[in-house]
């Protein structure tokens, strides 16, 4: 397994492959690795002839500093489990390659970056579209990966991959979970023993969610339902609970007659989890 540090590494690598005939699939992630990203390793090893994944915590998309400097780290390891994988090569550059000190250049979708948990993380998803456009350009990767767990980034990546003619194919990918239900998350390890049995709370609530949209609820109601089996976790602060179309993310005016995607994000102590599932009424 590669590792490359620069984007000239990188680029010379991936340019190899490329000039074989061979096409490559990228998994961004932020490092500090678990089982839900390397499924999203085996899903690009499945559909791919070679896999780089990149490690780089962004600040950019972060809001609060002290959030960015609580970000888990382990180099290391990660690597280990990598190269475990099957992963070609891994490009795990600085800030400092990332970003130009005078960098002015942005992506964002107007809309989508600002709604839901834009509206909550102002600037959140700008720094995300700038920094995966970066990775798209950098790698040339053919198709990319992620996880449906923020299926609003997922959106806005396929969005923002629409609308400017990336010939990259986006893969969205099925949120994994602990044996009991909490979805996997670097943000995991920050919880408290008494913190993550109650973050148990968020898969719950999305199963009793699942059952209440096939009995012809109005999704103003079901957000209220929701909100109030929440509520129910003392150790629960809840952020935002959404129900809105899946295809769109707009609200649903009225009942529930198609998909709708039920968005929830909740503080455990000082950690802020999110979870998600898409719901039929039919």
């Amino acid at each position: 397994m590669k590792i490359c540090r620069t984007k000239e590494e990188i680029r010379a690598e991936v340019g190899g492959w490329h000039a074989g005939g061979e096409d490559v699939g990228l998994v961004p992630t932020m490092g500090f690795l678990h089982e839900g990203h390397m499924t999203l390793v085996q899903a690009a090893r499945a559909s791919s002839d070679r896999v780089v994944v990149s490690i780089f915590v962004n600040p950019t998309q972060f809001g609060e500093a002290a959030d960015l400097d609580a970000y888990p780290r382990d180099e290391a390891r990660d690597f280990a489990m990598l190269e475990a994988a099957g992963v070609d090569a891994v490009f795990a550059p600085d800030v400092a390659e990332m970003y130009h000190e005078d960098k002015q250049t942005t992506v964002e979708t107007e809309h989508l970056a600002t709604m839901l948990m834009g509206a909550l993380r102002p600037g959140h998803y700008k720094g995300v579209c700038t920094v995966v456009t970066k990775l798209f350009n950098i790698t040339g990767a053919d198709r990319a990966f992620f996880g449906e767990k923020d299926y609003q980034q997922l959106l806005v990546i396929r969005t923002m991959v629409r609308d400017l003619d990336m010939p990259v194919e986006i893969q969205g990918v099925p949120t994994v979970r602990e044996p009991d239900g909490l979805a996997m998350s670097s943000r995991n390890v920050r919880l408290s023993p008494q913190d993550r049995t109650a973050a148990l709370v968020l898969n719950k609530a999305l199963a009793f969610a699942d059952y209440e949209v096939s009995d012809g609820r109005s999704a103003p109601d079901l957000e209220a339902e929701i909100r109030a089996f929440i509520a129910r976790e003392p150790r629960a602060t809840i952020e935002s609970v959404d129900v809105r179309d899946a295809a769109t993310l707009e609200p649903v005016p009225g009942e529930i007659t198609r998909p709708v995607v039920i968005l929830l994000a909740a503080r455990f102590g000082d950690v802020l989890l999110i979870d998600q599932r898409v719901a039929n009424p039919a």
